[in-house]
């Protein structure tokens, strides 16, 4: 009798373990997938939703992680020394991230090519909100997400030029914020009509929402400046065909050419500069600290921009 009970207590074990490994991978059934005209489409859930080719490869949750947040901006708390200590989290990153990875943000290529991605995007921002040093505890390279606007504006950044198309809001202020500062009240118009905010009127969103300036600079990142260009994305993940005239500007593909798209002449054209070297630092250490390392990222005539002619000269920069 007691064989015969601890036969049935043994066999309740194993049902409990069937139906929670079930359980697990009912999470997973989110995945939806269609074919049309031949080619697969999927949707999943709310990370990667509307039936993109996108969609059907790993998402960003599957390979970046809090932790690895956390690695990456392990400074960014620091009470006294952080500018923008308690804003940013991981959270923050994914619910905007999520609105972009069925356009293939985080989700192009091989889990390789994605997570070069995520470190490219991030080693920017890292790069532009970071208040590290040369001595800093932790190194220079630790400090990112320190800021979520400037310090000290030299100005209010409204360019009269655009008065009928992105007039500057009685009182509003244009200087740099967000993750990848935005500048310029025709920067704030076009990017907020671009993620349905209204940042002309009310730049100040960028720095009371931490979901809302990830999402402006994603969108900026998927987003080409003039239509004829490719957008940071493109250049980075391989959809971007250089031209002739491109070749002979030295714009090739990769992550020298997303500063060029992103900064223009003031990181790019200039030589070995300082500002550019900080952003490609950044960009490799977080390859490092992701695991893929930074033999990934390439020779240095893709890592740099320093002899690139930028796409969009400018007497003055969008973002510095």
């Amino acid at each position: 009798m007691e064989v015969a009970k601890r036969h049935v207590v043994a066999f309740f074990i194993v049902v409990l373990a069937i139906v929670s490994v079930n359980g697990d991978l009912g999470d997973d059934s989110k995945l939806k997938v269609k074919y049309k005209h031949g080619k697969k489409y999927c949707d999943q859930g709310w990370e990667c939703q509307g039936w993109s080719i996108f969609c059907c490869n790993l998402t960003i949750t599957d390979y970046f992680q809090t932790y690895q947040f956390e690695n990456l901006f392990s400074k960014r708390n620091i009470p006294m020394v952080a500018h923008a200590a308690g804003f940013w989290d991981y959270h923050s990153f994914i619910t905007a991230a999520a609105l972009f990875e069925p356009l293939g943000f985080g989700t192009t290529g091989n889990r390789t090519t994605q997570m070069k991605e995520i470190a490219a995007f991030l080693g920017h921002v890292g790069a532009k909100t970071s208040c590290g040093y040369g001595v800093a505890t932790g190194g220079p390279l630790a400090w990112g997400l320190c800021y979520n606007h400037e310090m000290s504006p030299s100005q209010k950044y409204c360019d009269d030029f655009y008065k009928l198309t992105y007039p500057c809001a009685p009182g509003a202020e244009y200087y740099g914020r967000g993750a990848i500062p935005i500048y310029w009240n025709y920067n704030y118009g076009a990017i907020g009509e671009g993620i349905k905010a209204d940042l002309l009127n009310h730049p100040e969103y960028i720095e009371q929402n931490a979901t809302l300036a990830f999402q402006a600079a994603i969108y900026r990142w998927m987003t080409p400046v003039k239509k004829a260009q490719p957008s940071a994305h493109d250049v980075f993940v391989g959809n971007w065909k250089p031209t002739k005239n491109d070749t002979l500007a030295k714009r090739t593909p990769g992550f020298g050419a997303t500063m060029n798209l992103l900064y223009g002449d003031s990181v790019c054209g200039q030589g070995d500069i300082d500002p550019m070297n900080t952003i490609i630092s950044h960009y490799l250490y977080y390859l490092d600290l992701l695991g893929v390392g930074r033999e990934q990222a390439g020779p240095n005539e893709v890592l740099s921009c320093a002899e690139q002619v930028p796409f969009n000269p400018s007497s003055k920069s969008s973002s510095s």
